[in-house]
C-alpha cells in the first residue's frame, strides 16, 4: 500500500548522515546551489518556449532537497530562488512562490514531520491549494485560466483534487529516487 507506507524508512539515514557529517559552510553552499538550480529550472518556462514549460515544474526538487537537509536551509533556498527570479525572469516570480516553491516546502516539511505517505501528500497538497487560491482569488492572477476565477466550492475542490494528484506524483517520485540511490541493506 503506497498511501500507508512509511516515508522515513530510506530518508532518515540519509538525512542524519548529511546533517551530522557535513559542516555549516557545506550546507549553506548546497542550499545556495539548490536555490540557483531552482531559479534556472523555474525560469526555463519563460526562456525556452514549449519545452521550458515541461522543465519548469522540476524547480520543486531543489527546494525539497534543501528542506530535507534542514528546514531553515530550505527556506533559505526558497527565498534565494525568489530573489534570483526577480533578476533572471521576473514573469515567473509570481508563479514560483505560490505554486512550485510552496509545494516543495510542503513536501519537504511533510517528509520530515510525518511517517505516512498519505500525510505528506495531504500537507503538500494543502500548501499547493492555498498558493493557487491566493493567486486566483486574492491577487487575481489567472494561473488556471478564466474558468477558475470565480470563488466556488466546486472550483476549490477541483483545485484541491488536482493538487492532491500532483503532490502524490511528486511524493512517489521522491520515494522512487530514494529507493534507487539509497537502497536498503538486506542483511
Amino acid at each position: 500500500m503506497f498511501w500507508n507506507r512509511n516515508s522515513k524508512d530510506r530518508l532518515l539515514p540519509v538525512i542524519t548522515r548529511v546533517r551530522n557529517t557535513r559542516s555549516l559552510s557545506f550546507k549553506l553552499v548546497v542550499s545556495a546551489l539548490m536555490g540557483l538550480i531552482a531559479a534556472i529550472l523555474q525560469s526555463a518556462g519563460g526562456i525556452i518556449p514549449g519545452i521550458g514549460m515541461l522543465i519548469s515544474p522540476l524547480a520543486t526538487a531543489p527546494i525539497i532537497i534543501s528542506m530535507l537537509i534542514y528546514p531553515a536551509y530550505g527556506l533559505l533556498s526558497y527565498f534565494l530562488t525568489i530573489f534570483l527570479l526577480l533578476l533572471i525572469q521576473p514573469s515567473e516570480l509570481i508563479v514560483f512562490p505560490f505554486t512550485t516553491g510552496a509545494m516543495g516546502i510542503g513536501i519537504g516539511l511533510g517528509l520530515l514531520l510525518f511517517n505516512k505517505v498519505w500525510k505528506v501528500v495531504s500537507l503538500s497538497s494543502l500548501f499547493l491549494t492555498t498558493g493557487i487560491c491566493l493567486l486566483l482569488y486574492i491577487i487575481q492572477f489567472p494561473i488556471l485560466g478564466p474558468l477558475f476565477m470565480e470563488i466556488s466550492i466546486i472550483n476549490i475542490l477541483m483545485i484541491y483534487l488536482f493538487s492532491l494528484l500532483y503532490c502524490w506524483m511528486w511524493t512517489g517520485t521522491v520515494g522512487t529516487v530514494l529507493a534507487v540511490f539509497f537502497p536498503r541493506d538486506h542483511r
